[in-house]
This record gives C-alpha cells, sequence and structure tokens, in this order.
C-alpha cells in the first residue's frame, strides 16, 4: 500500500494529468508487463518504457565473444546492466542531449526499472512508410535529411549507438532523438561511435533508397558536410575492415540472401566507393 501511495504522490509531480490520469497510470505502471506501452490519457498520451523484461540475445552474446577475439572497438557491444542503471543511463543520456540542443522525448516520471516518457509524436520511420509508395522522391529526400540531421548530432561531439528512422521523430523542421539505451562511448572511442553511427544508419538507407545510388550519395555528402574529420576518417579506416568480408558475405549470399546481408553488402561496398569519390581530411 506504501507503494501505491508513494507513486500516487510522485505522479501528481507531472504537468496536466488529474485524477483519472493518474488512476490509469498507476493501474498500467503496477499491472502492465509489455517493454514498451502506450498509455491514453485525457489530454495527451505518453509512453511507458520498462527495462530487464528480456534477457541479451543470442546475437549480443554472440557479439561480446567476436569482440574479444577480433580486438576491434567497434565491434564492442555496451555492458548490460541492471534495469535500475539502464533507467540511469537513459536519462543521463537525454540530459546530454538536451543540453547540446538536440530535441528528445520529455521524462514525466523515473523509477528504480520504468521510464514515463512524453509522446514525440510521428517517428521517421512511420513518415517513411507513408512516403515509400505515394511520394518515393520525399521519401528518399527524407533519408537524406536523417544523414544530414546524424551528423549535426555528431558536429555537437555526441553519437546516438542506435540511429535508426524509428529512433528519430519530427521537430518542426528538424529531427529529434530518442532511445539511448546504448551509451557507445562507453566502449570505444567517441570518433569510433559516430563512424559507426553513420554505417547503421546507411545499412537502413541502402537498400531501402528509391533511387539508389544518387540517394546514397547525397545522404553521405549531407553527413560529411558536418561530421567530424575524426569520424569521417574513422569510418574510412572501419569500412576498410568490413571490406574485407564482402567477398565471403556475397558467397553467402549466392545461397542465401537474407534482408540483413543485403544491407551489409549495399552498404558497405557504396561506403568503399565513396572513399574514392570523396576526400577524407
Amino acid at each position: 500500500m506504501k507503494l501505491l501511495n508513494d507513486k500516487t504522490a510522485e505522479l501528481n509531480f507531472i504537468p496536466n494529468l488529474n485524477g483519472k490520469d493518474i488512476e490509469t497510470l498507476l493501474t498500467v505502471l503496477v499491472s502492465g508487463s509489455s517493454r514498451v506501452e502506450r498509455v491514453p490519457l485525457s489530454a495527451r498520451q505518453v509512453w511507458i518504457k520498462r527495462y530487464g523484461t528480456k534477457r541479451p540475445s543470442a546475437w549480443r552474446l554472440l557479439q561480446a565473444v567476436f569482440s574479444r577475439i577480433v580486438p576491434v572497438a567497434f565491434l564492442r557491444p555496451c555492458a548490460y546492466l541492471s534495469p535500475r542503471q539502464m533507467v540511469e543511463r537513459e536519462t543521463r543520456r537525454i540530459g546530454l542531449f538536451s543540453r547540446e540542443g538536440i530535441a528528445v522525448p520529455e521524462i514525466l516520471y523515473a523509477s528504480n526499472g520504468t521510464l514515463v516518457l512524453g509522446d514525440a509524436g510521428i517517428t521517421v520511420q512511420c513518415r517513411l512508410v507513408q512516403l515509400k509508395e505515394s511520394d518515393p522522391i520525399a521519401h528518399d529526400d527524407l533519408m537524406v535529411v536523417c544523414a544530414a540531421e546524424l551528423g549535426r548530432l555528431h558536429a555537437k561531439g555526441l553519437c546516438h549507438g542506435r540511429p535508426y528512422p524509428r529512433d528519430m521523430f519530427f521537430v518542426g523542421n528538424r529531427l529529434g532523438f530518442m532511445d539511448f539505451e546504448e551509451d557507445p562511448q562507453t566502449v570505444m572511442p567517441l570518433e569510433v561511435a559516430q563512424a559507426r553511427d553513420i554505417w547503421l544508419l546507411f545499412l537502413q538507407i541502402a537498400t531501402g533508397a528509391h533511387l539508389g545510388l544518387a540517394t546514397q550519395n547525397r545522404a553521405y555528402e549531407a553527413w560529411s558536410e558536418q561530421a567530424p574529420a575524426a569520424a569521417r576518417a574513422e569510418l574510412q579506416r572501419m569500412i576498410r575492415f568490413l571490406g574485407g568480408f564482402l567477398f565471403l558475405a556475397r558467397l553467402i549470399g549466392r545461397v542465401h540472401m537474407g534482408s540483413d546481408l543485403q544491407r551489409f553488402i549495399v552498404a558497405t561496398s557504396f561506403l568503399m566507393h565513396a572513399f574514392t569519390t570523396y576526400s577524407v581530411d
């Protein structure tokens, strides 16, 4: 009973909530189990994000083992933390991005293993899905904007860790970022984390762009115009390493070309080509 009273008192500090809203939110906080859950309230909607609901995937465990065998910085996975530590990490990173002028979701409530966040509106991924068939040019233009905004973020001395379109949202004519569960700078230098950021984004752009190479070129230019020279140089080193696996990847693809493998081949091949076209300071 004391726990419920404490939570109720804490929720009272969230602005623009009436008694019914607090009751609804409290019920979901106590009885819900989904990792991410949307909660409609009387005048707004919020999102509940729970940590520690699932164990590390087999891929994450394999990545950790592989990173010990092959000592390459960008392969290192972030440490698996307790739910309380995950909340602290995401809260800290949201505050860091906000102080640097990057739009982030509003933190309304935080506990040992749960965050309540304000709704950030439509994600870039949702908008890309809408544009995919109706307006292919606008679709690709938005992909280029994602790369440009990631370059702007990197120019501020930040990295995201998982800069997918589903983790970006609209703020006027700019983009905001969310989902800061990873903190790559704890396991690799900043410039390495930034290089990995753009490579991960290119995995999305590589096979998603309607106009293919033209969009990829525009996206790379948009990022590199703002990205630090150290990140561009690190990306070149990273792609040289990954390029050594292209032959094997293509060989495997002859037997079974999965979507992840296809993205790896297209993105890495393009970035290798880009370094013969664009100079790296």
